[in-house]
């Protein structure tokens, strides 16, 4: 057996109990099942939304202006904490804007039609308060857990899960939810945020270089190799490393890719009125009745918090490092993310794919492949400059996984730099095994993994519900004062 073949058999038993386990659904009616992990998604997004009072509508624009620091002069190096705001932004979208906004939408239209597009922006739209909330307690309940480097932030839900059970007398739940989402969030970034994104970056570089006939197919190791080395240079440097590569990265390829984008759409001008109309009407699927609105929500809903990662936790982890001593604001700041994310740049991708038509006949085609023939189909140089954007989404998002993960095995271990280290070699090795996978059989791992992270997050988000409302109160009081 080749060495693809040998880790395929590995890993398919692996996805399908993983997915069974976590992607548990209910019957709603004779033909539609609903992922009980999407409903607690969804639930908590909507709760906070209007708890809050649409805090992700009244406060984005504020939320632009405090990135660019326009709202915090005078406070300057007295701020506690590693990056800048705008470093702590960019790298949290770098661990959000990878190949979900690619290959994930196709992914949703391929499985729930057009209609999945307008499901991801209005999944998203609510997501923003649950990426405010999560934030803001990951900055608010930070630690500094390496004396000899007190420089050094540790922060995320398996802190403020631990804190808030432990301010309720209940140590030994919070330390379980604790650990809980600290194993859930290393087999995610494994999973989603690395092999995931290994795979799809392969796939594209093989169908760009001939497909089947291309020099690197049945060698998925080699690339896999490659790049291990790439980003194993970068996370070496910790998070202040990763952060200077990410503030860089993240606007450079996320404009390519509008840019890209925005010219297929343009193209097809006279098209997108009917696009647009599509999405809409089949979000709501008359002709498929109740049942096949519901199944294109929930696909949508699905690949909005697998792209976005609103309610999972991950993106308090990096801005709990930021340096500003307003939890609340970090949190505004964090909104910004599931927009641009979703809102943009998934958006850029779903109505480049209805537009051209090619979801109509996928043959089979899905994934990375699917949005490269959509592209292809306007300007045929464009897969080039597609396979180049989706190595650096791919690159991006495994840099910034890295650092999750290892603020997950810190939470056990500390800060050791030599668990540190192995950690890095593992991971780096973890992406050799990922370009080699079939995606059928990693795609449910890695939306397994990711999601579960939802189950102990939320439980903290709904406990502090009542704390976060003072504190952003009390914000905006200060705030017309």
């Amino acid at each position: 057996m080749s060495i693809d073949a040998t880790i395929n058999g590995f890993f398919e038993p692996i996805g399908r109990i993983s997915s069974n386990i976590v992607f548990y659904s209910v019957p709603i009616t004779s033909d539609v099942d609903v992922k009980l992990i999407l409903i607690w998604l969804i639930s908590i997004a909507v709760f906070l939304t209007v708890y809050l009072g649409f805090i992700n509508v009244r406060f984005l624009g504020h939320a632009v202006s405090l990135v660019f620091g326009k709202a915090d002069a005078g406070e300057g190096e007295k701020e506690d904490g590693q990056i800048s705001k705008f470093q702590a932004l960019m790298t949290s979208l770098s661990g959000s804007v990878g190949l979900g906004n690619i290959s994930g939408v196709a992914i949703a239209i391929s499985l729930g039609g057009p209609g999945a597009m307008f499901w991801m922006i209005v999944m998203a739209f609510f997501g923003m308060s649950t990426k405010f909330a999560e934030v803001m307690l990951g900055v608010k309940y930070r630690h500094h857990l390496d004396p000899d480097h007190p420089e050094k932030i540790s922060g995320g839900p398996m802190h403020y899960l631990k804190a808030g059970f432990d301010n309720r007398n209940l140590p030994l739940l919070g330390t379980f939810f604790a650990g809980l989402f600290s194993v859930c969030c290393l087999l995610g970034m494994i999973g989603g945020g690395n092999m995931y994104q290994a795979n799809q970056a392969f796939e594209q570089v093989r169908l760009a270089t001939g497909g089947d006939a291309s020099f690197i197919d049945g060698n998925a190791w080699v690339f896999g190799l490659v790049l291990a080395l790439l980003v194993g240079a970068v996370i070496i440097g910790g998070i202040k490393s990763i952060a200077n590569v990410a503030s860089k990265l993240v606007p450079t390829m996320g404009g390519i890719y509008v840019f890209c984008g925005l010219i297929v759409i343009l193209m097809n001008i006279v098209d997108l009125p009917h696009a647009l109309y599509t999405v809409v009407t089949e979000a709501f699927s008359p002709q498929a009745g109740y049942g096949g609105m519901v199944g294109a929500l929930m696909v949508g809903a699905q690949r909005a918090f697998f792209s976005n990662e609103s309610g999972l936790g991950t993106a308090a982890i990096v801005h709990s490092t930021a340096k500003t001593n307003s939890p609340v604001e970090q949190g505004m700041i964090a909104m910004i993310g599931p927009f641009v994310d979703t809102v943009l740049i998934c958006s850029i991708t779903a109505l480049v794919i209805v537009i051209t038509g090619v979801y109509g006949d996928t043959d089979g085609i899905k994934g990375v492949a699917l949005t490269s023939q959509a592209f292809e189909s306007a300007v045929p140089a464009f897969k080039y400059m597609l396979t180049f954007t989706v190595f650096l989404f791919a690159f991006s998002t495994m840099i910034t996984a890295s650092y999750y993960a290892s603020k997950s095995i810190a939470f056990f271990f500390g800060e050791a730099s030599i668990i540190n280290h192995i950690f890095k070699i593992f991971y780096c090795l973890c992406i050799i095994v990922g370009a080699s996978v079939k995606l059928d059989d990693l795609i449910g791992f890695a939306d397994a993994a990711y999601l579960s992270l939802a189950i102990p997050n939320i439980i903290a988000l709904y406990i502090f519900a009542p704390e976060i409302k003072r504190d952003v109160k009390k914000y905006i009081s200060d705030l017309k004062n």
